[in-house]
Formats: structure tokens, sequence, C-alpha cells
């Protein structure tokens, strides 16, 4: 169709972009880029592009393959503190950037699923309120027939018989007779409307069964990817290696995840695309053999020019209402005061002419182009515009998921290879190291199971002993005693001050350099200690 006789309807330019794409059957043969859904290559080349896309998932996996086994085939020597920090920043930063794009393509993604999902519901809406329009077509149809045919017959066959001795009132019933007729013959050249109505009831039926569950499905895609990357990076901070192996198994199914519904979301677009181009075509190819090209034409441009296809047989319907009526006001004038029975008869047909003309009055309105011709338009702007923009966000957002993912794959690996790194220096430290923090851990659990006394005893204990007084021997001599303290002395210590290794106030006794934050209260306490207080406290304290 030219582009000038639409003025209500130009396809998006992303319409035409997607219609360009080469349309390839699985036979690597070129064919027409029409919206043909029956036709077996035209599937074939929509099967085709979700095919692209699980060939760039293949590729994807392979490159990671090779990744992953260049990191673990070529390890390096341990290297020295400086050259870890780069190793470091680099899966920092690896992480981050794996985070962020996680992010932005479950906000893209968030968008695109809405706009999708706004298109669909606007295509499934017009659907049944076109059909909605239909049904009222044909009730009102069926409506005016059934009273024609039944009631008006009813009334005709007794006035006939109160009539039988007026020659000229009868022919008027016989000419009203045939008024009827032709109002039925009228209401039987419209267009049966039933099967085009049952076909748009399944079609808005069938669509919005699938759109609720492709949007759940995205909206559990979505929240799966981002639960995936926040645990990730919890592993991360964690340095927790079965979790982040477990988010790297995860991580490769919503790798999978992502080119699959990128293929699906294109081979999708790429066909609604098709139909968006030239829709009119397509419709009037599928309703050929159950509405006239004429009616189908005036419904799809609905232009002042366009004549009414419809407008004779309603114009034929008014005048023999028009005509019956007067025949019936002619009979209750002059027929009532000389049948008075004929008068019930007479008003049951006025009765059912009015509601016929009142029919009549909705059949036009409803038959009228401009109600089903805005669904039709709102349709196409709901799959052209908002449908098919929020697919090609969907195939952005599947783009951003797979980078992502591809990034978070090569960083874990690399946080994994660090953390074991980490725990192998860590066992290298030398046991008899008395700062080891495994060596501190063993001694105070060894020291609290034993018969230890507790600082707020010895502090009772020493405020009781008035007697308490300085020892005789010079600060050097306990300074050069203290120094030679074997180190279970410094872990009963230890546990004494609280059981804290790294409590700083501990005094580190048999050191002879004590840190910069011993108290010398708590020195001069220890060094003011007597023999006979040293026997009363038991081996604790004893050099």
């Amino acid at each position: 169709m030219s582009s000038s006789a639409r003025v209500d309807y130009i396809a998006p330019w992303w319409t035409y972009w997607l219609h360009n794409f080469p349309h390839v059957n699985l036979r690597l043969q070129s064919i027409e880029n029409t919206f043909k859904p029956q036709d077996e290559d035209y599937q074939q080349s929509l099967m085709f592009l979700f095919c692209v896309a699980a060939a760039g998932l293949g590729l994807n996996l392979l490159a990671l393959a090779v990744y992953l086994s260049c990191l673990c085939c070529c390890r390096r020597d341990e290297e020295a503190e400086e050259t870890k920090k780069p190793n470091s920043c680099c899966v920092t930063w690896s992480a981050v950037a794996a985070g962020l794009l996680s992010c932005v393509a479950v906000g893209v993604g968030f968008y695109g699923n809405s706009e999708t999902n706004d298109g669909v519901y606007q295509l499934t809406y017009s659907l049944y309120n076109a059909n909605h329009t239909l049904a009222g077509v044909e009730n009102l149809v069926m409506g005016t027939m059934g009273g024609m045919q039944s009631g008006l017959k009813e009334h005709l066959s007794r006035l006939d018989e109160i009539f039988a001795t007026r020659g000229d009132f009868v022919q008027t019933l016989q000419f009203m007779q045939q008024m009827s007729d032709n109002v039925i013959k009228q209401l039987l050249g419209l267009p049966d409307w039933e099967q085009a109505k049952v076909d748009l009831a399944a079609i808005a039926d069938q669509t919005a069964f699938v759109e609720y569950y492709r949007w759940l499905t995205y909206l559990l895609i979505l929240i799966l990817d981002l639960v995936i990357c926040l645990a990730a990076c919890l592993g991360l901070a964690k340095q927790s290696r079965w979790l982040l192996t477990t988010m790297m198994v995860f991580g490769v199914l919503t790798l999978i995840l992502s080119w699959a519904s990128l293929g699906a979301d294109i081979a999708t677009a790429v066909g609604t695309s098709d139909f968006c181009v030239s829709p009119d075509k397509f419709i009037m190819n599928q309703t050929k053999d159950m509405v006239s090209s004429e009616i189908v034409h005036y419904y799809l441009y609905c232009s002042q020019t366009l004549p009414n296809p419809f407008q004779q047989s309603l114009t034929v319907f008014q005048r023999s209402l028009t005509t019956m009526q007067i025949q019936v006001q002619g009979l209750l004038q002059f027929a009532v005061p000389l049948f008075p029975t004929a008068e019930r008869d007479l008003l049951g047909i006025q009765q059912l002419l009015n509601n016929s003309e009142g029919s009549l009055h909705q059949l036009t309105a409803l038959l009228d182009c401009r109600g089903l011709n805005k669904d039709y338009l709102d349709a196409l702007m709901g799959v052209c515009y908002d449908g098919v923009e929020g697919l090609l966000y969907l195939c952005l957002f599947s783009l951003l998921a797979a980078g992502a993912f591809c990034t978070m794959l090569c960083a874990i690996p690399r946080a994994w290879r660090q953390i074991a790194n980490r725990e192998r220096d860590y066992d290298d430290i030398d046991e008899e190291d008395p700062f080891n923090p495994r060596i501190r851990r063993l001694g105070s659990q060894h020291v609290q199971q034993g018969n230890l006394h507790s600082f707020c005893s010895y502090s009772s204990s020493m405020g009781s002993q008035n007697s308490l007084h300085p020892p005789a021997a010079p600060a050097a001599s306990a300074a050069s005693a203290t120094s030679n303290a074997p180190v279970n002395e410094y872990m009963n210590q230890t546990a004494l001050f609280g059981g804290n290794p790294r409590y700083e106030n501990v005094p580190l006794i048999g050191r002879g350099s004590p840190p910069p934050s011993y108290s010398p209260s708590m020195r001069a306490t220890y060094l003011s200690m007597t023999e006979d207080q040293m026997r009363h406290f038991g081996e604790d304290f004893r050099a």
C-alpha cells in the first residue's frame, strides 16, 4: 500500500530496519520478506535468526572455555606483594563492571518487558473491542430478522382474518408483507460476521495467554539476573569459594538463557516488523474468503471519499420501515373504527416497527467505519510501536546481560585463585611464632581450661594486701628477670587480662620490650608482687 493512502498510520523506522534483515531459510536460500506466517520457508527464515543467536552462544562459550583453560594451565609463580595488587585491582574492577552492566541490563529489561506488555495489551483490547462491535451487529441483525419473520407475520395473519371482508385493507396488509420481506432481504445481504467474530476472539484469547507467560518468564529472568549478581558480589566480599563456584554455575545457565532470549526476541521482532510494514495487504489476504474486498477496504482506510458498501441496504431498510409505518397509521385511522378488534394487532405492529427503527439506527452506527478503523489503528500502534520497541529493548537487555555474565565468569576464577593463594600463604606461617593468630587461639583455649584466677579476683586480693611493698631488687634486675620468661607465661597473662591476644594493655612478660600502649600501673603492679603472693596465686605468675 502506498504511504500517501495511509494518513493515520505510518510504520516506525525501526520496523523498516528490522524488515530489511536478511531472510534466509535453513537451506541458506534467500526468500521474500513478506509476512507469511503460514509459509514454511518464511518460518524457517525466522528460525534462522534464532540459529544465529545459538551460534553466538556457542562462540561465547568457546571463548570462555579457552580463557578458563589458559587460566588453569598457565599458572604463574608466586609473586611479590607489589605484583599482586594489580591482579586484585583487575578482579575488583571486573566485578564492578559486571555489577554495573547487570544493573543496567535489568533496568533496560524491566522497561522493555513493560513496553512489550503494554503493546500486546493494547492489541488484545482492540481485538476484544472489535469483536464486541461485530457481535453487536450480529445481534441487531438477528433480532430484527426474528421480529420481522415471526412477530410481524403473526400480526398480519390475524389482521388478514379480521379484514377478510374488506379487500382494500387486505391489499394494504399484503403490501406490508412485501415491505417486511424486503427488509429481511436487505439484512441477509449484510456480511456474516459470525466467523470473523470467532476468529478475533480466538486470536485475542491466545495472544493474552501467551503474553502473560512471556511477561512472567522475563520477570523471573530479570530477578534471577539480579540475585546472581548480588550473590556473586557477596561471594567476592566474603571471599567464599563455594558461593563463587555456585554463582559461576548459575552464571553459565543465565548466559545460555540470555542468548536464547535474544534469539527469540529478534525473531519475533523481525516477524512483527514484516507485518507492520504492510498490514493492510496481509489482512485483505486473510479475509478474502469471508468478507468482500470492498468492505475490508472500507474499514481499513475509512476515508470520506470511499463509498459506504452498506449505504444502499440501510437506505432500503429505512424506506421500507417508513412505508410500513405510514400504512399502519392509515389502518389505525380508517380500519379501527370499523374493526375495533384490529387495534391491538396494529399497535403491536407499530411497536415492532419502532423497535426495528431503533435497531436500524444502532446498526448504522456500528457499521460505520470509524469504530472498527479506530480499533484497527490502536492495535497497529500497540504492536508496531510499543510492542516492537519493547522487543528491541529486550534484545539490548539480553546483550548487556550476556556481557555482564561473561565479565563475571572471567573475574570469578581469578578471585577464586587469589583466595586460594591467601589461604596457602596463611598456612605457611611459622607454627612457633607466638604472634601467629592460630597459636594465640590455641593458647587462649588451653589457658581457659586450666585453673586460673580471674583478673577480678587478682585485683581484689591485691587490694586486701595492706602489707604490699615494692621489692628490694632494682628495676633493672627485674627487667632482666622478666626478659627470660617463657612464652606460655605470656599466654597466661593474655588469658588473665581478658583472653584477647590483641589486647594492647596486656604486659608482654618475659619479652623485655612492652608495646608503647603498655600501662605503667599494670607493670608496677606486677613488679610489686612478693614471693609469698606468687605462691598464693600459684604457678600463674611464677617466673
